[in-house]
């Protein structure tokens, strides 16, 4: 019997999670991935403990939003420099930098505090199918966007 008062360090084990964006509405897909990155799925959460897991996301460049989004959305950014506002369109970013589409819309599903960009790390993005040598780190894919119930073992 262990003599360990509260959680113990099995308790706070990450777990690396993969999804594939491809065809997914990126709103929803940002909220899940931020629930992971908080570690609101485990039974264990507590808001000021950093007890989240890792999330690998492949296919970014294939990722939907609705509406006029395409055509219409902005990013905004200042270097703080006068006259120094940068936009980026939608539609342009979806072809340079795929990965910061997504970053951008999970950072705004975070809580705005100290643990923020130290979540945001555990985040790994790729535009295509390749996932580099993460792909070996991977317990739990998400078909549907829901995290399997009882299908949590390694797969190849």
């Amino acid at each position: 019997m262990s003599q360990a008062i509260g959680n113990t360090v099995l308790a706070y084990a990450k777990v690396w999670h993969h999804v594939d964006a491809s065809g997914r509405t990126l709103g929803k897909l940002a909220d899940r991935i931020a629930i992971v990155l908080m570690g609101k799925h485990k039974p264990m959460y507590d808001p000021g403990v950093d007890c989240g897991d890792y999330v690998v996301v492949t296919n970014a460049r294939k990722i939907r939003v609705s509406g006029n989004k395409e055509q219409q959305k902005v990013y905004y950014s200042h270097t703080m420099y006068p006259g120094g506002l940068k936009e980026r369109k939608f539609k342009d970013l979806i072809v340079r930098k795929p990965e910061d589409i997504i970053r951008e819309a999970v950072s705004g599903m975070l809580p705005k505090n100290k643990l923020r960009d130290r979540r945001l790390e555990r985040l790994r993005i790729f535009a295509d199918d390749d996932m580099g040598p993460f792909k070996h780190n991977i317990l739990k894919r998400w078909e549907d966007g829901t995290l399997p119930s009882d299908s949590v073992g390694r797969s190849s």
